[in-house]
């Protein structure tokens, strides 16, 4: 399970794009900030939304009945330039 490590820049550039729209305002103005952010989010990033839906699973979370486009449009995930997806705990 790759927490950020590597994608920390590219999670955080995605994050400043993309806060508005999932939190309504921004919780971030600069990259350091929105790195922080996403740590106390606990931000992970998984490879396709097989490995989302196993994640969620381990955290309780319930995917039952949810498509793999339901779960890669869900508010808390967000696709990234590498192909891979930023899921935050919200």
């Amino acid at each position: 399970l790759a927490v950020m490590e590597g994608y920390e820049q590219e999670c955080a550039e995605v994050l400043l794009k993309e806060q508005e729209r999932v939190f309504g305002e921004k919780v971030a103005d600069t990259v350091e900030e929105a790195i922080e952010f996403l740590e106390d989010c606990f931000a992970v990033v998984l490879n396709n939304a097989a490995d989302i839906r196993e994640y969620w699973d381990e955290c309780g979370i319930d995917c039952e009945g949810m498509s793999d486009e339901d779960i890669l449009e869900a508010d808390e995930v967000f696709a990234l330039p590498c192909g891979k997806y930023m899921v935050l705990e919200v």
